[in-house]
């Protein structure tokens, strides 16, 4: 490796850091994790429909006061989202705070990074 490619891979792992950072502290203020096949989202409110069109199966969901996990957005968070997919989907309702038993700091382990 040169001393190029030391520096972006730094940069790039300086990245995936922040943004861990920043979902471990905005993670206490939503509801639900959501997972598609290409991004992570936290949201306060989702709805899916499933759609049976031509043969085919599609999934819409719609997000409102959400959060996406993308290193590359300047601003993470989203008012209202829309999202079409023909893979699964996970919706995951989170626990309420002070019901539960995990970290005040969020989940010890980030999600993957898409692809």
């Amino acid at each position: 490796m040169t001393d190029h490619d030391d520096e972006l891979a730094k940069y790039a792992a300086d990245l995936e850091l922040n943004l861990y950072k920043e979902y471990r502290d905005v993670i206490g203020i939503f509801r639900y994790i959501v997972e598609t096949d290409r991004r992570f989202y936290l949201a306060n409110s989702v709805e899916m429909v499933t759609h049976h069109e031509t043969g085919d199966t599609y999934f819409e969901l719609l997000l409102d006061d959400a959060w996406v996990w993308d290193v590359y957005r300047s601003s993470r968070f989203i008012q209202r989202a829309r999202i079409l997919s023909f893979r699964d989907i996970n919706i995951e309702e989170l626990p309420n705070r002070e019901e539960s038993d995990m970290p005040a700091d969020g989940p010890l382990v980030p999600p993957p990074s898409p692809e």
